[in-house]
C-alpha cells in the first residue's frame, strides 16, 4: 500500500483558510493512527485540516528502495540521501501552489506559540521534512528547505513526533476546529501566561474543595480572580514570561502584591499559600 500523496481523510479544503501540510516520512503510518482519531480527525473530516503524506521511499529507483547511505569521512550511523527527498518535494510542488518547506532539526529555531499562530495564519502549504537515522544530508537544508525548526533540546529517534506536534498546535489554531474557539485564547502561552487552575465537579473531594469565587455566578468576579492565578502561577513557575507580555496597569498591581507578599514569606522562610483563588 502506497501513502504517497493519500490524503488522510477526503473533504473539501479551502487552501487558504485551513491549515495544509505535506509531510515527508518514511513512516507514514505514524501519522494515520495519531491524526486519525479525536479532534484532528474531525477536523479533517470538515475540511479545517489536510495533511498529505509522502514516503521518499516511492521516489528512489533501486529494488531496495533504498533512502539512506552510509557518511563520507566515516562515522556512525547512516544518513538519509538527498535524490528521494529532492523528489518527493518536486512531485509535492507539481501542482504549482507555493509551499514553505520545514527541515525538523536540533539546529533549528525554537519552537514556540508564537510561531503556532503564524503558521495557523500561513496561506501556503507547509512542507515538513521528517529526518531519521544520523541526519538528512547536508545539501537539503542548503537548497531545499526554508526554515529549520526543533521543539527542544533533547534527542528524538525521528522527526515525525516533532512535526505532529507542529500539525497538533496549529491546526487547534484555525476557527472551527475547537468546540469553542475562546478557549485557544485563555490557555497557557496564548495570551503570554500560564494558564489558570480548572476545576469541574465535584465541588468537593477528599476535603479538598472548588474554590467558592468560582461557584459565584459572577463571572466578572471570576475573571479577575482567573487573570490573578494565572499571573501567580506565572511568576512562581516562568517568570521569564513576565517579561515578553503585555500587562495592564492592573496586571502590574497585582503583580506588585503577589510579589510582596512572596518576599514577606520568604523573610519569614515559608511558602505563601495566603494567594489562592478565594
Amino acid at each position: 500500500m502506497t501513502y504517497k500523496g493519500r490524503l488522510l481523510l477526503n473533504a473539501p479544503f479551502d487552501w487558504l483558510m485551513n491549515a495544509g501540510f505535506d509531510i515527508i516520512t518514511i513512516f507514514p503510518e505514524m501519522f494515520s493512527a495519531y491524526l486519525g482519531e479525536s479532534i484532528l480527525k474531525r477536523a479533517a473530516q470538515k475540511g479545517l485540516l489536510d495533511v498529505k503524506l509522502f514516503n521518499p521511499r516511492d521516489f528512489t529507483t533501486d529494488k531496495h528502495r533504498t533512502v539512506d547511505d552510509y557518511p563520507y569521512g566515516g562515522g556512525a550511523g547512516m544518513v538519509m540521501k538527498v535524490e528521494p527527498i529532492y523528489k518527493a518535494l518536486d512531485s509535492i510542488k507539481a501542482d504549482g501552489r507555493d509551499r514553505l518547506t520545514i527541515m525538523m532539526s536540533p539546529q533549528g529555531k525554537q519552537y514556540t506559540q508564537g510561531m503556532a499562530e503564524s503558521l495557523s495564519r500561513e496561506a501556503r502549504r507547509v512542507v515538513i521534512i521528517c529526518g531519521r537515522y544520523e541526519g538528512i544530508d547536508e545539501r537539503v537544508r542548503e537548497s531545499l528547505v526554508d526554515e529549520e525548526i526543533s521543539i527542544g533540546d533533547y534527542v528524538l529517534t525521528g522527526g515525525e513526533l516533532a512535526a505532529l506536534v507542529i500539525i497538533d498546535s496549529v491546526a487547534r489554531l484555525v476557527p472551527g476546529v475547537l468546540g469553542d474557539d475562546d478557549s485557544v485564547k485563555e490557555e497557557s502561552f496564548s495570551w503570554g501566561l500560564l494558564d489558570y487552575p480548572h476545576y469541574t465537579r465535584p465541588p468537593e473531594f477528599m476535603g479538598m474543595k472548588v474554590p467558592d469565587v468560582l461557584l459565584s455566578g459572577n463571572h466578572k468576579t471570576i475573571w479577575k480572580s482567573r487573570r490573578r492565578e494565572a499571573i501567580k502561577r506565572t511568576l512562581l513557575k516562568r517568570p521569564d514570561l513576565l517579561e515578553k507580555v503585555s500587562l495592564s496597569r492592573e496586571d502590574i498591581e497585582i503583580l506588585n502584591e503577589l510579589g510582596s507578599n512572596r518576599n514577606a514569606a520568604e523573610s519569614r522562610g515559608e511558602e505563601d499559600e495566603s494567594d489562592t483563588c478565594n
